[in-house]
């Protein structure tokens, strides 16, 4: 499996964030994506997560699911963490698995791979920055799928959970997935640089 991305332009709000931006990640592989602040780095994971369309050139998977779009393919880990503040930890999990469609699932293995299996009955309102962080990197355990898009994965992580997530992508890694990461700091696994220039 191989991502690809072939000229890709990125305009938003008018503005030309980056042009003929080539790319591309195969199972196994993870590649960071670095540069200065408003460079373009969310913008292009969310282009590949097909949530914004490149003003030009293409973005693409090859040897994947073909009954599958791109984004049916990947998890999108933004910024913010999409919790269900009033659901419980546990319903939030059983939320994602509905909503995107997943098979069923051993929630307690799952918390316990993310430091959350003590908090499963609270509810997600009561967590703190670090525990919301960690109950969103549970939805990339929930329904299993190859790609993972992630922006600042490591944001509100103590240490601890910074050793836990480092485990959890070189797991997906060995499993042939592969991983596209916006960071300003070393991600913990082997991976590839690609560099966004200044913004203008």
């Amino acid at each position: 499996m191989r991502l690809l991305g072939r000229e890709v332009c990125c305009v938003r709000g008018g503005r030309e964030v980056f042009s003929g931006l080539d790319f591309e990640a195969a199972s196994g592989e993870a590649l960071a994506v670095v540069g200065p602040n408003g460079s373009g780095k969310t913008s292009l994971l969310r282009l590949i997560a097909g949530l914004l369309a490149p003003f030009a050139g293409s973005i693409g998977l090859e040897g994947g699911d073909a009954e599958l779009t791109l984004a049916e393919q990947s998890h999108y880990l933004g910024h913010r963490d999409a919790l269900k503040t009033a659901l419980s930890v546990l319903e939030n999990l059983a939320f994602w698995r509905d909503f995107l469609g997943g098979a069923s699932f051993d929630p307690a293995e799952i918390l316990a791979k993310v430091g959350l299996d003590h908090a499963a009955h609270s509810p997600a309102s009561f967590l703190s920055a670090g525990q919301r962080r960690r109950l969103s990197i549970a939805r990339l355990l929930t329904v299993r799928r190859p790609v993972w898009l992630l922006d600042e994965p490591t944001n509100a992580l103590d240490s601890t959970g910074k050793t836990l997530f480092t485990a959890l992508m070189a797991e997906h890694l060995a499993g042939d997935g592969l991983i596209v990461a916006a960071t300003h700091i070393p991600l913990g696994v082997a991976a590839r640089e690609l560099r966004i220039g200044d913004a203008s």
